[in-house]
């Protein structure tokens, strides 16, 4: 998988990361969702990946992924962001996948 940042959103997550690990992960949370088909994008900051974890082809930030999620999204994703707004966007050439996408510490 092949993540690059917007520079909005670099410059976002620059001031969210200030001083902190620069490692995110994506996760795909489908707790209280009913069903893993309706799973939640979101990103998480961490100090290490969880064994298992890999690593996705990103920069100037890693972001790591649980493989079994792998299958929920394209090869190639863009993480953006809108000023103004408390959340990121996540979207691949094909589709948005949440406008929501929230920076869990």
């Amino acid at each position: 998988m092949k993540i690059t940042f917007s520079p909005a959103a670099i410059e976002r997550l620059t001031s969210e990361l200030s001083g902190q690990s620069s490692r995110l992960k994506l996760l795909y949370d489908t707790e209280g969702c009913g069903c893993v088909m309706n799973g939640v994008p979101t990103l998480l900051r961490i100090e290490q990946p969880e064994e298992g974890d890999v690593k996705a082809v990103s920069s100037p930030y890693e972001i790591w992924y649980e493989k079994r999620y792998e299958v929920f999204f394209e090869d190639e994703l863009k993480v953006d962001y809108r000023p103004g707004t408390p959340s990121f966007i996540l979207r691949s050439d094909n589709q948005t996948y949440t406008t929501h996408l929230l920076l869990l510490k």
